[in-house]
């Protein structure tokens, strides 16, 4: 079962999410719709969050409560392995695979840092595009085609691509919409969080 076309009436879903990164900085950005089946019942949801005091993005596609059980989860397999995003995807991994309980949650994960963007799925698949472009959800096709198209464009960042291609999925997909925000980690500094377009920046610690 797609963990974004839940068959289960009454269901909470979040829905598109991207990550792109290029020329050292990675950004993660998601839109702000939040739907129950066909109704729209949030359209300022914050489906990004920034975990181990900003080195680690975290998003999700799929059911909300699900999404944050996997959080939880996924911040336990990091405090076990400081540091590794890879070894911490993989375990997390290994344990949505494994566990009967944890198969049956539906949600998606897009989990990154300056050198990894992942994918971990309820299947136990754990992806890492060859173009550190991923993106998931309902309007994730449209994000996805829309960042390759404009990433071989120098004058465009991480954080450019991915709000453009979000709000293009916007204008095609009815379970996406244009509230868009945005977390980016660079060498030098990390934006905490951008919404609409508001930047707020943070110097990284030496």
């Amino acid at each position: 079962m797609d963990a974004m076309t839940s068959s289960q009436p009454g269901r909470f879903h979040g829905t598109t999410i991207l990550a792109v990164r290029k020329g050292g900085h990675v950004a993660l950005g998601g839109d702000g719709q939040v739907s129950i089946d066909a109704t729209v019942v949030k359209s300022h949801a914050n489906k990004i969050r920034s975990l181990k005091g900003g080195r680690i993005l975290a998003g999700f596609a799929g059911s909300v409560a699900d999404a944050l059980s996997l959080f939880e989860r996924f911040e336990e397999k990091l405090d076990r392995y400081p540091g590794n995003l890879t070894r911490a995807a993989t375990e997390l991994a290994k344990d949505w695979r494994g566990d009967r309980l944890l198969r049956r949650l539906e949600a998606l994960l897009v989990v990154a840092d300056l050198e990894h963007v992942f994918l971990l799925s309820g299947t136990g698949e754990l992806i890492e595009p060859d173009d550190g472009i991923l993106a998931v959800g309902s309007g994730g096709t449209y994000a996805l085609a829309a960042a390759r198209a404009l990433y071989p464009d120098d004058r465009l960042h991480a954080r450019d691509i991915v709000e453009r291609s979000l709000r293009i999925a916007a204008d095609i997909c009815v379970f996406t919409n244009a509230n868009v925000t945005i977390m980016e980690l660079s060498s030098d500094k990390r934006d905490v969080r951008s919404e609409a377009g508001e930047k707020r920046e943070v110097r990284s610690e030496k």
